[in-house]
């Protein structure tokens, strides 16, 4: 189906949206068609089409297991054990959505269409933490059919299960086009935890998710992004947050497979009083790919605060930028920078590009360090002298690199994606 068809054709998603409204966001996005991206590659997007529709299913445990095992490996647990609920869209299709019944009044989940027809709110939060004429990947978002889940806490609830999600691509060349609205009421907590990956048959494909978190006064969210695509995928993810008074909000993003080009810079906006940010990367570049990964704090609140830390293991002849920025407007701020970067062979290339930015705000404080090198031979030398072969030794280091602990997961979350590391580091070395 080529993405070029009548507006009016593709949108049914957008059917809650007043005329006046949509024609406005419109206007954005066709100005912006052409737009390419700040960073990373640039994409011909006609050499991608949309897939075909699918059905619902009422249980992930009648899907394929090719497909089981790929979303097992990004996260998703198609038993749902142990979560809160679950939401599955393959393509442009949502299949599955479904609120763990214990949780029934605490949470809600459902096709973001639905939740636009449903609820004037959201139809007033939809794209006013992302722009619609960005670039060229959120127009396009904007000018086609579009799906995504909304994921609600009520006032008051804590999930203590995670919420999860799986975004799936399953037709060579399609382009999956994901619109996110997640909404943590006062003093709610809730992890969401959001797989994307791709059928094992599908070679290329272009996944566009945009996701607008609002996070409201003393509420928490963690939200661990799990990227398990292919060598020839293209992923163009588009994030903003905004955090209240006493709210905190956690992103966590983990990519430890191949891919084409990855471009992902979310912003998070902290506009209350003692709200605070922190964002958590792990990368591991391998292959041929083209990672251009960062993340942007923009303190408003007084008292506010954020963190910044990733983590990135560089080989073969892929490239890695890790780009961070914090921007004070508020006096009485405070954020951090992290960054630090294993670099393996003289074909792969890293790029660690932190920026501090004080605007009528002398008073914040803003620091950052970043460190790029090869693996240390001293603890290397530490190991061997310790009876551990040289290969372990290094094995042992890269993975003690890539601390997962550092993103505050739920213990049974964060022993599947310890794994994962695991896994990824002894198939690349």
């Amino acid at each position: 189906m080529p993405v070029e068809r009548e507006l009016e054709e593709v949108r049914p998603s957008l059917r809650g949206l007043d005329s006046s409204r949509l024609r406005e966001l419109d206007q954005r996005a066709e100005a912006a068609r052409e737009k390419k991206a700040a960073y990373g590659l640039d994409i011909d997007l006609r050499a991608f089409h949309e897939g075909k529709a699918l059905g619902r299913t009422n249980s992930l445990e009648t899907l394929p297991d090719e497909i089981k095992d790929v979303m097992l490996a990004s996260g998703v647990d198609p038993s749902e054990s142990g979560r809160a609920g679950s939401y599955v869209q393959v393509g442009k299709n949502v299949i599955y959505e479904r609120v763990n019944r214990i949780y029934s009044g605490k949470l809600e989940i459902m096709d973001v269409g639905d939740a636009l027809e449903k609820y004037p709110e959201v139809r007033d939060l939809w794209w006013t933490l992302v722009a619609p004429d960005q670039d060229k990947y959120t127009a396009f978002s904007q000018l086609h059919d579009v799906h995504g889940y909304f994921i609600r806490v009520f006032e008051g609830q804590e999930v203590e299960l995670p919420v999860q999600s799986c975004l799936l691509l399953h037709e060579n060349a399609e382009v999956q086009n994901v619109h996110n609205i997640v909404i943590l009421e006062k003093d709610s907590s809730a992890h969401i935890i959001s797989g994307c990956t791709t059928s094992p048959r599908v070679k290329t494909g272009l996944h566009i998710g945009i996701s607008e978190f609002f996070v409201r006064a003393g509420a928490k969210l963690t939200f661990t992004m799990v990227h398990n695509w292919g060598p020839e995928f293209h992923v163009r993810p588009r994030s903003g947050a905004l955090v209240e008074h006493g709210g905190t909000f956690i992103s966590n993003y983990i990519l430890l497979k191949p891919v084409k080009s990855v471009q992902t810079y979310p912003v998070a906006y902290l506009r209350g009083r003692g709200s605070r940010a922190v964002f958590n990367t792990l990368i591991y570049g391998l292959e041929d790919s083209y990672i251009d990964a960062g993340s942007k704090i923009v303190l408003e609140g007084e008292d506010s605060s954020g963190e910044a830390v990733s983590r990135a293991i560089v080989q073969d002849r892929s490239v890695v930028y890790t780009r961070g920025t914090l921007l004070a407007r508020q006096n009485r701020s405070r954020a951090h920078l992290d960054c630090r970067g294993i670099v393996f062979g003289n074909k792969a290339r890293m790029f660690a590009i932190p920026e501090l930015e004080s605007d009528g705000a002398p008073e914040s404080l803003l620091s950052h360090e970043a460190a790029i090198g090869p693996i240390s031979e001293e603890e290397v030398e530490y190991l061997m002298a310790r009876g551990i072969p040289r290969d372990e030794a290094v094995s042992l280091i890269t993975r003690g690199f890539l601390d997962v602990r550092i993103m505050g997961l739920p213990q049974a979350l964060e022993s599947a994606i310890q794994k994962m590391v695991e896994m990824t580091q002894r198939e690349s070395m």
